[in-house]
C-alpha cells in the first residue's frame, strides 16, 4: 500500500506546481473559465483608477469665519473635486495679504477687496477679477444706540473710529464727501479690531462689516444705529475673487473650473446658510456656532441683492469705483476696464 501511494506523489506535486503557477497568474477556477479580453481589462482598470486632481490654493482676504463659507461649501460638498480641483484654502490678513501671495506666483487664487484690484493693476500687478462674492458691501458705520448718531451729517464735531488704507477708509470717505460734510469737522481716531474704543465711549462711530462687527456688539446686548452707503449712492464690491493674467492665458479651463465650483459652493450656502455656517468651523478652533450662523444669515441679503447670476461683476459697479478711488486721491492712472475683471468664467 505504502508503494502505490508513494508511486502518486510525484504527480501531486506536479499537479500542485501547476496551480500554484496560475494563481501567480492572476489565474484559477474562476480566471479560467471568464478572462476578459485585454483591452476590456484596461477600461476596467481605468474606471477603478482614483481621479488625479489639481492642487491649487485659495487666499482668503482674512481670517476662516462665514464669510467665505460658499468656498467651505465647495470643498465639504465635492463641487471643486468634481471640477478636477483640490483646493488648499489658507487665511489672509495684514500678514498674508492675498494680492502679494497670488501675484508672487506660489497661489493661484485669491479674494480682496474690488479696490484692491485696481491699485495692485495701477503698481503693475497684472491681477483680475473673475467674480463678485458681495455684490452689495457689508461694510457699514453703527454706533451705539444712545449715542443718537444715525447719520453721516451727524458725525460734524465728533469722533469718528477709522480704519486706514485699505477698502474701509475709502467707503467712509466716499460717504463723508457723498453727505457733503466737511471732513476736517470730524475728529478721526485710527483704529484697528478692538472694539473698546467704541463700547467705552471713546469714539462715537465705528467701521465695520454688518455680518461680524455689528453682530458681535449686538451679540454683548447693545442695540446699534446703522449708517449703510447705499444711503449715500455708495456702493463698492467687497470680497471679489481674482487671479493672475498669466493663469488666465495659460489655463483657462481650470480657472473656468475654479469659477463655477466656487459660484456651486456659493449657491449651496445661499440654500443652506446655517449649514454652511458650520463649515467653517472645520478651519478654526476660535469660532461660535451662533456667531457664524448669525454671520451666514446676514450675508445672504447682499450676496444677490439684484437676483443676477452669482459673482457676475458689472462694469459701471468697477467705473464708479474707480472714478471714487481716483477723487479720492487713492488712485493716480485709469485702468482699462478688459484687464480689471472678466465674467467669461461664470458663463
Amino acid at each position: 500500500m505504502w508503494g502505490k501511494a508513494n508511486k502518486k506523489k510525484p504527480v501531486l506535486i506536479a499537479m500542485s506546481f501547476m496551480l500554484l503557477l496560475l494563481s501567480a497568474c492572476g489565474g484559477g477556477s474562476n480566471a479560467q473559465t471568464a478572462s476578459p479580453a485585454p483591452s476590456d481589462s484596461a477600461e476596467v482598470q481605468e474606471e477603478a483608477a482614483p481621479k488625479s486632481l489639481k492642487k491649487v490654493v485659495l487666499r482668503l482676504k482674512w481670517v476662516h469665519q462665514a464669510q467665505f463659507a460658499g468656498f467651505y461649501a465647495a470643498v465639504k460638498k465635492g463641487f471643486y473635486e468634481e471640477a478636477g480641483l483640490d483646493v488648499e484654502i489658507r487665511p489672509g490678513g495684514s500678514d498674508f495679504p492675498s494680492v502679494q501671495m497670488v501675484a508672487s506666483g506660489s497661489e493661484e487664487f485669491g479674494v480682496t477687496g474690488a479696490d484692491q484690484i485696481l491699485l495692485a493693476r495701477e503698481k503693475g500687478v497684472p491681477v483680475t477679477a473673475i467674480s463678485t462674492i458681495y455684490r452689495e458691501t457689508p461694510f457699514v458705520l453703527f454706533s451705539l444706540k444712545e449715542s443718537g448718531i444715525t447719520k453721516v451729517e451727524d458725525l460734524v464735531g465728533q469722533k469718528a473710529g477709522v480704519k486706514l488704507g485699505g477698502n474701509e477708509e475709502l467707503t467712509f470717505r466716499a460717504m463723508v464727501e457723498s453727505a457733503g460734510v466737511d471732513a476736517k469737522s470730524i475728529e478721526e481716531m485710527p483704529i484697528k479690531f478692538d472694539l473698546s474704543p467704541l463700547l467705552s465711549g471713546q469714539v462715537k462711530v465705528w467701521p465695520g462689516y454688518v455680518i461680524n462687527e455689528v453682530l458681535a456688539v449686538e451679540e454683548l446686548g447693545h442695540e446699534v444705529n446703522i449708517i449703510r452707503p447705499g444711503d449715500y449712492g455708495i456702493n463698492f464690491y467687497a470680497d471679489t475673487l481674482f487671479t493672475t493674467q498669466a493663469l488666465i492665458e495659460k489655463d483657462p479651463e481650470l480657472v473656468k473650473g475654479f469659477v463655477q465650483a466656487s459660484m456651486k459652493g456659493w449657491a449651496y450656502a445661499l440654500e443652506n446658510p446655517e449649514e454652511a455656517a458650520q463649515f467653517g468651523l472645520e478651519y478654526a478652533d476660535n469660532l461660535t456656532l451662533e456667531h457664524e450662523v448669525n454671520m451666514m444669515k446676514a450675508s445672504v441679503p447682499l450676496l444677490q441683492p439684484d437676483n443676477l447670476p452669482l459673482g457676475k461683476m458689472d462694469e459701471a459697479a468697477w467705473s464708479t469705483l474707480q472714478e471714487s478711488l481716483m477723487g479720492l486721491g487713492f488712485q493716480k492712472a485709469e485702468q482699462a476696464m478688459e484687464d480689471v475683471f472678466t465674467n467669461e468664467f461664470l458663463e
